[in-house]
């Protein structure tokens, strides 16, 4: 039995999320599709990272397990051949037979992107959250620095998470703007259901004057979701780097 690691971008506009459902259409359900096509086999993937309907993914990483000798640089030609444009077969790899995407991940790292101008742009309405005055940088950057390190993070999981562990170690966190983009990068050791989206959220009250930068402690502290700020919309978050 071969054990294939794939790495894998998309464009979440179009998808349920990257989790297989009885309705709608996912990543992984298409690629499950078109893999089981190939090689006449059942097959499960197994994803670093379950991203949300509409987030995309520079980045994603799945395994699967398959009895089928098809060399790994054939595998992704075929892919790529039969899967819509807004999915990318960027790597196939022959990995351990013990290898899991999502455990074997030492840290996740996500993006999520601002346009920051009165008006909204066609372009990018899918890939940013549209905010029409310039939020307020240093503050939110002050605020940031409150949640790096490791803390129980309840007041960021978003409702339905399963995770056994709210206790995550954020390790690097940071701001860069680009002319009326502004992105903010965030890496951890793994992440709860909505966590990015609700500290975005949180820290746009922030630089939006509606919060004090001091106050992210004390909400942090609470380990109360009701506390935080509002979870910020799906289409600015990308799935950026998993690494091994």
């Amino acid at each position: 039995m071969r054990n294939l690691k794939l790495t894998i971008a998309y464009d979440g506009t179009n998808y349920q999320g990257w989790q297989a459902q009885s309705t709608g259409s996912t990543i992984q359900g298409v690629l499950e599709g078109k893999i089981s096509r190939i090689t006449s086999e059942s097959v499960r993937l197994h994803a670093a990272g379950r991203t949300d309907a509409g987030v995309h993914a520079l980045q994603q990483v799945a395994n699967f397990t398959t009895s089928h000798n098809i060399p790994t640089p054939s595998l992704a030609k075929a892919l790529n051949s039969m899967l819509p444009d807004d999915i990318v077969i960027n790597d196939i790899e022959e990995v351990e037979p013990d290898f899991q995407a999502r455990y074997r991940a030492k840290s996740k790292k996500y993006i999520y992107r601002f346009l920051q101008q009165p008006r909204p742009s066609p372009f990018e309405r899918q890939y940013a959250w549209h905010i029409r005055k310039p939020l307020d940088i240093d503050k939110m950057r002050q605020a940031a620095q409150s949640l790096l390190g490791e803390h129980h993070f309840g007041s960021f999981q978003g409702s339905g998470c399963n995770a056994r562990n709210p206790v995550k170690n954020i390790h690097q966190l940071d701001f860069q703007e680009n002319c009326q983009i502004l992105s903010f990068s965030i890496k951890a050791s793994g992440f709860l259901r909505h966590m990015v989206r609700n500290i975005v959220g949180t820290l746009v009250d922030v630089g939006q004057n509606k919060l004090a930068p001091a106050e992210l402690e004390t909400i942090l502290a609470a380990k109360d979701r009701t506390k935080a700020g509002p979870t910020a919309p799906p289409q600015g978050l990308f799935m950026a780097e998993v690494e091994y």
